[in-house]
């Protein structure tokens, strides 16, 4: 079992659990908790400077969300989605986003859309800087936010909960800079179709947004196809432990 685990400081000024939660996202898809491995609640605990129950409840949190699965007397162990799953996950998306952010190309008000215009400013932002854990939350704000405009809160919570699902580990090392400001170039690019009214562009663009998931996915090489290949076996380390931070 490895109890290395990111060391952040965990701030008084939201609910321990949720922040814990958020924490251990990023982690997992910047790749400071890998694949394979078992983390023990105390451990993270140590590492995050709280009390080992609220990193209980938030990895359950995640093991609902399929993250990770609990190791009896041991912890949990991270979990990866396949290439299957990963399609599957896609599919669903492109079903409920692609035709929803046409609907809110052809109703919504200018002002609402312009409110978003500060989150794609974030996301550009966080890929100029590297800082992959505050693009993806960026990112994800901003697309939720983008789908809220269609009035549908159960259409959102079921994206948000796809986006959790399909959210990939292990993205640090993965295209760069590079990927993450031509991800962060489409917001703006998808927010000004939408402004237009453009509604077949802007799902286009949408489309292709999703697309990359899959792509990102082939370039970590660690399956040759939709569905292929193996993962690493259970309990074993995908590649060196990351250091902890200082």
């Amino acid at each position: 079992m490895s109890d290395s685990a990111p060391r952040r400081a965990v701030s008084p000024h939201q609910p321990v659990r949720e922040q814990v939660a958020e924490a251990l996202r990023a982690a997992l898809t910047t790749g400071e908790l890998r694949p394979g491995r078992i983390y023990s609640a105390p451990a993270l605990a140590a590492a995050y400077g709280v009390s080992a129950t609220p990193v209980r409840e938030a990895m359950l949190d995640l093991a609902r969300e399929g993250l990770v699965e609990t190791v009896r007397n041991k912890g949990f162990r991270v979990t990866e989605a396949t290439g299957r799953d990963l399609d599957d996950f896609t599919e669903v998306r492109a079903l409920i986003e692609v035709p929803t952010v046409g609907r809110v190309a052809r109703a919504a008000a200018p002002q609402e859309l312009e409110a978003l215009r500060p989150l794609a400013g974030e996301t550009m932002a966080a890929a100029r800087a590297g800082d992959l854990a505050a693009f993806l939350d960026a990112d994800h704000r901003f697309h939720l936010g983008l789908l809220a405009l269609s009035g549908n809160r159960r259409l959102v919570e079921t994206a948000a909960e796809l986006r959790r699902r399909s959210r990939l580990h292990g993205l640090g090392g993965v295209g760069g800079v590079r990927a993450l400001v031509e991800s962060a170039r489409e917001h703006g690019e998808l927010l000004d179709l939408v402004l237009a009214g453009d509604a077949p562009a802007a799902e286009a663009l949408t489309r292709r947004h999703l697309d990359r998931v899959r792509t990102l996915w082939a370039a970590r090489g660690r399956f040759a196809g939709p569905g292929g290949g193996a993962a690493p076996a259970d309990g074993e380390p995908d590649g060196p432990a990351p250091a902890p931070a200082p």
